[in-house]
């Protein structure tokens, strides 16, 4: 119990969630009602797509496809694209969390090898970024999106047409803060992984991972694929299960149960309707810079219909402080474990290039919204 206990207490989010669902107890009177305020279909999405990567990461796949681009390495320039560019790009499936956890370590070992260690804030910086901004572009990149794009039921098209611009300026915005180091020449890295990726694992996870795509896009409801995965995965390899963030679905359930409660406080709900609305995109990102991005997404939801104002503005609001994106802190505390002497130089570097690009993103979704 104590070691369950030692958990939650090193969840911040988690305790504050469900503090904040505790204390409005006190105004609605807990009721089966509750029950309504959940929203089960973003719950099971999100489990079920953290097995599937689990199983990916457990079969080496994103390492393997690292090392293999690794290989035609020159430069340092080419080995900035790359090791930023695989957390830009794969971030968008499966999500920016796991982008950091699979690539930060991989980024450390391969400037060790080169011994390049001074490089490594300056990489992991751009990574960070990276995983955060790419992972705004799929409805399945971060959990804001997925739970906005169930939550308010929204359509393919008209997600990918509002999120899209930003997209593709934060890849140009990687793309100066590369070209704006210099280049030097290196000796081509030489990286062995100890196993090869098991195909016939890799087939089944792909094709699961594909029916979890098919659900996101209402063409197959989760519930039916919620057991086939569970059997599946928890036959092939139990850890897929185990290794879910079962804290991070318990976040959810404190932010539903709270901001549920909130609805039904007339004078509360009546106020946050009227600071919210027609503000979405500033308001929620200045919210995350304080609540971090998913928790504002899910209590924004309830008080606006904007939906897309709301999208823009929790995915550009992860940028700004370590907590608007809670995936910031991987970095953080990968750096601050194996380089503690560059905690500062880390600090520093990624506040800087984090209002940066905040400030451009910002005023580019004012100007945008404007237009549409």
């Amino acid at each position: 119990m104590r070691r369950i206990w030692g958990i939650i207490k090193k969840d911040t989010v988690l305790m504050i969630a469900w503090i904040l669902a505790i204390l409005s107890c006190f105004f609605v009177k807990p009721s089966f009602e509750y029950l309504g305020y959940i929203d089960y279909t973003t719950l099971a999405l999100l489990f079920c797509l953290m097995v599937i990567v689990n199983g990916l990461q457990n079969i080496q796949l994103f390492q393997q496809i690292a090392i293999f681009f690794m290989k035609k390495i020159k430069t340092t320039r080419q080995l900035d694209l790359l090791l930023v560019g695989l957390c830009f790009l794969l971030s968008m499936l499966i999500t920016n969390d796991v982008a950091l956890i699979t690539f930060v370590p991989l980024t450390i070992v391969v400037l060790k090898i080169l011994r390049m260690e001074e490089r490594v804030v300056h990489i992991v910086v751009l990574q960070t970024l990276a995983a955060n901004l790419g992972s705004m572009c799929t409805p399945i990149g971060n959990p804001q999106n997925l739970f906005l794009y169930t939550y308010f039921d929204m359509s393919l098209s008209h997600f990918m047409i509002m999120i899209l611009p930003f997209v593709m300026l934060s890849l140009i915005l990687l793309l100066i803060h590369i070209f704006m180091h210099r280049n030097q020449s290196i000796e081509t890295p030489k990286i062995y992984q100890k196993e090869d990726t098991n195909i016939t694992y890799l087939w089944i996870y792909m094709i699961l991972f594909v029916l979890c795509i098919l659900s996101v896009l209402h063409l197959l409801s989760i519930f039916y694929l919620l057991p086939v995965i569970m059997i599946v995965c928890g036959f092939m390899d139990r850890k897929t299960i185990v290794k879910v963030d079962y804290l991070l679905l318990l976040t959810f359930v404190g932010f539903f149960i709270f901001i549920g409660n909130l609805k039904n406080i007339d004078m509360i709900a009546q106020f946050l309707n009227q600071i919210v609305n027609g503000y979405e995109m500033i308001i929620s990102v200045i919210c995350s810079q304080v609540f971090s991005n998913v928790p504002t997404a899910i209590l924004l939801s309830g008080f606006t219909k904007n939906v897309y104002d709301l999208l823009i503005g929790v995915n550009i609001g992860g940028l700004g402080t370590f907590i608007a994106s809670m995936a910031s802190l991987i970095s953080y505390k990968y750096i601050t474990r194996i380089y503690p002497q560059y905690k500062k130089r880390y600090f520093m570097s990624f506040t800087k290039y984090n209002i940066i690009d905040l400030i451009v993103l910002v005023i580019a979704a004012e100007i945008f919204l404007l237009i549409v």
